[in-house]
C-alpha cells in the first residue's frame, strides 16, 4: 500500500462502534475512517461530517475506495458480512464473536487466504491493564509456575434489558459477548487446553439467553477457570476479583477491570491525560502473609488499529491472526457443547 491513510468502512455503530471502534480507528494514524453504515446519521454528523453515512452495508463495500472493512453487527451476522467483504476485495476486522461456529470461523480463514486479503478479529481486551498487567508478572515469575488461573468479567445487571445481546436470539447471551475475551487471554497466556468443562445457563427471571458462564480449560498441571455473569459485581464493587492467580510460589490478585471502556463512554480518547491509567495494583502473596503491591500497567487498546494499520502497510503480522481467532472459536464452541451434554469435551 501507499503511505498515505488506509480507508476505513465501519459497519454498524451501536455500542461497539460508538463506543470502541470509531474513537481507536480514528485514534490510529495509519487510518482514516471514511464510512459508517448505520441509521444513526445525526451521531455520525455529530462525529465527524466528513465522514459518509451510508444506508446499507453493501454502500460501504461498493466503496471503491475503502480499503479496510470492520463489522460490529450483531453477532449473527458477522460471518456473512466478513464473507462479503472479503469477496469485495476488502481487509477485515471482525468484532468478536469471529463468527457462532467452529465450521463458519475456518471457512472465513480460507476465503480470506484464496482472495488474498487480511483478516483479524477485535480482541481488544489483549490490551488492558488488568491483562497486561498480571501477564507481565506470570512472565516475569512471579509467583513461579501457574496451577490455578481465575478470570471473571462480571456485571451487575439483574433485570433484562431489551436488546439483541439478550434476546436469546443466536449469537446473543453472555458466552458469546464475555467469552471471546476471557477465552482468547487465556489462550493467549498458556496455548490450547486439552479439554473444556462448562456450565452455561440463564440465572435471570424472564431470561431467554444465557446470563451466567462457568468454563474450566483443562491443561495438564493447570486449571483455567473463566467465569462471566450478569448477576454479581464486579471486583471494583466487591465482588470476585478480575483475576486470580496461584502458582507454586504465592499469588496474584488483580481486582478491578480495565477502565478503557469507561474512558471511552465517558470522551476519553488515546492520548488524552490519564488515558488507560489504572490506579488498581496488582497484589501479590507470597504464601506466609506477606503482601506486596505493584502498579498496574496501563491499557493501551489503541494499539490494536495501530497494529493492523501497519501489518496493511508492510506485511507485518496482524494483532490476531486467523488461527488464534480460530482456537477461540474452538473452546467457545466447546464449551457450548459441554454445558448441553452436561459432560467435559476433549479438544481432538
Amino acid at each position: 500500500m501507499s503511505d498515505q491513510r488506509i480507508q476505513v468502512g465501519l459497519i454498524g455503530y451501536g455500542m461497539a462502534g460508538r463506543v470502541f471502534h470509531a474513537p481507536l480507528i480514528r485514534a490510529a494514524s495509519g487510518l482514516a475512517l471514511r464510512a459508517i453504515a448505520t441509521s444513526r446519521a445525526a451521531e455520525v454528523a455529530a462525529l465527524d461530517p466528513a465522514i459518509a453515512c451510508m444506508a446499507q452495508p453493501q454502500d460501504v463495500l461498493a466503496d471503491p475506495a475503502i480499503d479496510l472493512v470492520v463489522i460490529a453487527t450483531p453477532s449473527a451476522t458477522h460471518a456473512e458480512l466478513a464473507a462479503a467483504a472479503l469477496r469485495a476485495g476488502k481487509h477485515v476486522v471482525v468484532d468478536k464473536p469471529f463468527a457462532l461456529s467452529l465450521a463458519e470461523a475456518r471457512d472465513l480463514a480460507s476465503l480470506a487466504d484464496a482472495v488474498g486479503r487480511r483478516l483479524t478479529v477485535f480482541h481488544n481486551r489483549r490490551f488492558d491493564s488488568d491483562y497486561l498487567s498480571i501477564r507481565a508478572a506470570i512472565q516475569d515469575g512471579a509467583i513461579g509456575r501457574v496451577t490455578h488461573f481465575e478470570s471473571h468479567f462480571d456485571r451487575f445487571r439483574p433485570q433484562v434489558r431489551d436488546r439483541w445481546r439478550e434476546d436469546g436470539s443466536p449469537g446473543s447471551g453472555v458466552w458469546f459477548d464475555l467469552g471471546p475475551h476471557l477465552v482468547d487471554q487465556a489462550l493467549a497466556l498458556f496455548g490450547r487446553p486439552v479439554a473444556v468443562s462448562a456450565d452455561i445457563i440463564a440465572l435471570r427471571e424472564g431470561s431467554t439467553a444465557d446470563d451466567w458462564a462457568h468454563v474450566v480449560l483443562r491443561y495438564a498441571g493447570l486449571r483455567v477457570i473463566l467465569h462471566a455473569s450478569l448477576v454479581a459485581p464486579s471486583g471494583e464493587t466487591g465482588g470476585a476479583p478480575r483475576f486470580t492467580v496461584h502458582g507454586t510460589g504465592g499469588t496474584l490478585i488483580k481486582r478491578r477491570l480495565d477502565p478503557q471502556e469507561a474512558q471511552l463512554i465517558a470522551g476519553l480518547r488515546p492520548g488524552d491525560a490519564g488515558w488507560g491509567v489504572d490506579p488498581d495494583p496488582v497484589e501479590r502473596l507470597d504464601g506466609e502473609g506477606g503482601v506486596t503491591q505493584h502498579r498496574a500497567r496501563p491499557g493501551c487498546q489503541e494499539h490494536f488499529y495501530r497494529q493492523v494499520a501497519d501489518a496493511l502497510r508492510t506485511g507485518s503480522p496482524l494483532p490476531v491472526s486467523t488461527g488464534e481467532a480460530i482456537a477461540v472459536q474452538e473452546v467457545i464452541e466447546a464449551a457450548c457443547l459441554s454445558a448441553r451434554e452436561a459432560r467435559t469435551v476433549t479438544l481432538s
